[in-house]
C-alpha cells in the first residue's frame, strides 16, 4: 500500500513535505518544503503587480527554460525578498541550488517562494541551517507543517483535498495557501500550492490553472492592495498512473477550481482583523463581466465592509458602490438582500426588521445578494469586514 496523508499537499501520491523554524521569524515556523518523488508538470500564475519579487522572476525563468517541469518548492516566510536588487536575485537562485543539492536533484527542478517584509534581504546563513533540517523532516504527514511555515499574519493554516473519479481511475488534489492582508483581485499577498497525482500535460494544466485562478483567487479582496510576491503553483506528478485526457479534463478542472476556491475563501475569511466572511453575489446582470465588476466594487468598498462589521443594514452603501462600478445599472430595478433578508425592493422600497437584520449581519458568514434586474448573468466574489484590528496589525507590521 502506498503511504500517503489524507490532508493538504501530501494527500496525493508521491509527495512529501515539511515545515521548520530556521530563525527568520521569532519562534514560528518559517521554512516550508514540498517535494515530489518524481519530476512533475508544473504550471504557475503570478501577481500582475509590475514590481515583482525575485523568487517569482526566478521561477518564471526556470519554468520557461524547462518547459514547465519541477519537482520541489521551497518557501520562506518573514522576508519577501522583494525590491532587493541583484543580491535578492542571487539569494533566490541560491535557495533553489542549495535545496536541489540537499535533495540530490537538478537545480532547475526546484521552485522558490518568499513572503514577508518587502525590502529586507534574505538571511542566507539562517536558511543554510534550516534547509538540511527541512530535508531531514520530509514526510507524507508533513503537509500541515508546511502549511503553517508559510504563514505571516494569518491566524490559521489553510489546506484542503479533493478527489476526482474519472474513466481511468481516481486522482487526488491537495492544496495549501497563505494570505491575510494585501489581498485584491489579480492575486494578493498570497502563496498557494496545489499538488496532484494525476498525469496532466503542462500545455493543458496551465490554461486550466489560469481559469481556476480567475474564478477563485482573482475574486477575493481584503484591502484593495496587491503584493509583489503572489504566486500559485500546481504540480502534477502522474503518480496515480491516471491520465487526464479530453474526457476527464472538465472534472479535473472543476476539482482544481474547488481546491482554489476553498483556499481563496479561507484567505478572505482570515483577512487581517476580520470577524466575518462576506460573500457578494450579483445576479440579473447583462453580462458576467458586468456582474463581476459590480461584485468587485461592492467587495472592495470600505463603507460596505465597515457596515457589515457593525451589523448595520445600511443598504445605501451597497447601491452606491454598484452605481460607481462603471456598469450601466439602474437603481430603481435593484433588489437587495443582506444576510438573507430583503432590505430593498425595486422602486427603492425598503421595509424590513432592523433587529432581525442586525442579528443576521452579526453571523460569522454574511451574504450580500444584489439582483440588478437587467439580465440573466451573475458572478460571485468574497471579502471580509474591515475592523480597527486591521489598522493595528498594519500600523506596526515591521515592529
Amino acid at each position: 500500500m502506498i503511504e500517503r496523508s489524507t490532508v493538504g499537499v501530501t494527500a496525493p501520491q508521491g509527495y512529501r513535505a515539511s515545515g521548520v523554524h530556521c530563525g527568520i521569524r521569532n519562534h514560528k515556523p518559517d521554512l516550508a518544503l514540498v517535494v515530489s518523488d518524481v519530476p512533475a508538470a508544473a504550471a504557475a500564475v503570478y501577481t500582475r503587480n509590475v514590481v515583482m519579487a525575485a523568487p517569482l522572476l526566478y521561477d518564471r525563468a526556470v519554468l520557461e527554460r524547462t518547459g514547465g517541469r519541477a519537482r520541489a518548492i521551497v518557501v520562506n516566510s518573514g522576508v519577501a525578498n522583494a525590491c532587493t536588487g541583484e543580491q535578492g536575485d542571487r539569494a533566490a537562485e541560491w535557495m533553489a541550488v542549495e535545496t536541489a543539492r540537499l535533495l540530490g536533484v537538478p537545480a532547475d527542478e526546484v521552485l522558490v517562494g518568499s513572503t514577508g517584509v518587502i525590502g529586507a534581504q534574505l538571511p542566507l546563513d539562517r536558511l543554510a541551517e534550516g534547509l538540511p533540517l527541512a530535508v531531514e523532516r520530509l514526510s507524507v504527514e508533513g503537509g500541515p507543517a508546511a502549511a503553517r511555515a508559510i504563514l505571516t499574519t494569518d491566524t490559521h493554516i489553510k489546506e484542503t483535498v479533493q478527489w476526482v473519479e474519472g474513466p481511468e481511475g481516481t486522482v487526488t488534489l491537495g492544496g495549501m495557501a497563505k494570505g491575510s492582508g494585501m489581498i485584491h483581485p489579480d492575486l494578493a499577498t498570497t502563496l498557494a500550492f496545489v499538488t496532484t497525482d494525476a498525469a496532466v500535460p503542462v500545455d493543458r494544466l496551465q490554461p486550466m490553472l489560469r481559469r481556476a485562478a480567475d474564478r477563485s483567487f482573482n475574486r477575493i479582496t481584503v484591502d484593495g492592495d496587491t503584493s509583489t510576491n503572489d504566486m500559485i503553483v500546481v504540480l502534477a506528478n502522474g503518480a496515480a498512473e491516471v491520465g487526464v485526457g479530453p474526457s476527464g479534463e472538465a472534472g479535473f478542472e472543476a476539482a482544481l477550481t474547488a481546491v482554489l476556491t476553498f483556499l481563496a475563501r479561507e484567505v478572505a475569511r482570515d483577512g487581517e482583523g476580520a470577524t466575518r466572511l462576506i460573500t457578494v453575489r450579483v445576479t440579473g446582470a447583462v453580462t458576467e463581466a458586468d456582474a463581476l465588476a459590480v461584485a468587485r466594487t461592492i467587495s472592495s468598498s470600505p463603507l460596505v465592509k465597515t457596515a457589515i462589521h457593525g451589523a448595520d443594514a445600511n443598504w445605501g452603501r451597497v447601491v452606491a458602490a454598484a452605481g460607481r462600478s462603471g456598469v450601466a445599472v439602474r437603481g430603481e430595478r435593484m433588489r437587495l438582500s443582506l444576510g438573507g433578508i430583503e432590505v430593498l425592493a425595486p422602486g427603492y422600497a425598503s421595509d424590513f426588521s432592523e433587529g432581525e437584520a442586525t442579528h443576521r449581519l452579526s453571523q460569522n458568514e454574511v451574504e450580500i445578494h444584489l439582483d440588478l434586474g437587467l439580465g440573466e448573468a451573475e458572478a460571485v466574489t468574497w471579502t471580509c469586514d474591515l475592523t480597527s484590528r486591521y489598522i493595528d496589525i498594519n500600523a506596526g507590521y515591521r515592529t
